[in-house]
């Protein structure tokens, strides 16, 4: 392997040095935590450094931010189902309850789900929850979303492997 620089990461470089202030400066006002702002700004340019191409952009600060939105959602994503599940968790009573290491497996897997869900599009995500978790047909996923049914199950389907895939790696 090469120590000579990729065109690739001298880009991110070069991007990470021009407007890495900018973009915390930027999450420090969308994000309450300090220390969060600067993780996600690494993730920023770790999102970038990860990617098989990427070319120059024409405007570097809506890319940057554009990315940085992505990861917030993730976030406050990720968030939010944490809060549900600890928030479930209370209803059940205090001798039922998983130890600690158990609700932080479940957690974990639970987040595990979440990302490989948010690969899918928002209408598969849609019908695989109002299956799921609330518990509708696929005609009434249909009526909802405005679509077939054959399409409802072949979104179910793609839920189903995501979560597969979380639970178990890729199908071999």
């Amino acid at each position: 392997m090469s120590s000579v620089p990729s065109p690739h990461s001298e880009l991110v470089g070069a991007l990470y040095r021009d407007h890495r202030g900018w973009l915390l400066s930027w999450l420090r006002r969308n994000v309450a935590c300090p220390q969060r702002a600067e993780d996600l700004s690494q993730d920023t340019f770790v999102r970038l450094l990860g990617r098989d191409e990427l070319l120059t952009p024409r405007e570097p600060r809506a890319f940057l931010v554009a990315i940085a939105k992505g990861l917030l959602f993730d976030y406050f994503r990720r968030a939010a189902l944490e809060q549900a599940y600890l928030a479930e968790l209370m209803l059940i009573p205090e001798g039922e309850q998983p130890s600690v290491e158990e609700q932080q497996l479940i957690l974990e897997d639970l987040k595990a789900i979440d990302r490989l869900l948010g690969k899918l599009s928002t209408k598969a995500r849609a019908a695989f929850l109002y299956n799921r978790i609330d518990g509708l047909g696929h005609a009434e996923i249909a009526e909802k979303l405005g679509v077939s049914v054959p399409r409802v199950r072949q979104y179910l389907a793609q839920g189903i492997r995501q979560c597969y895939v979380a639970l178990y790696g890729e199908p071999t």
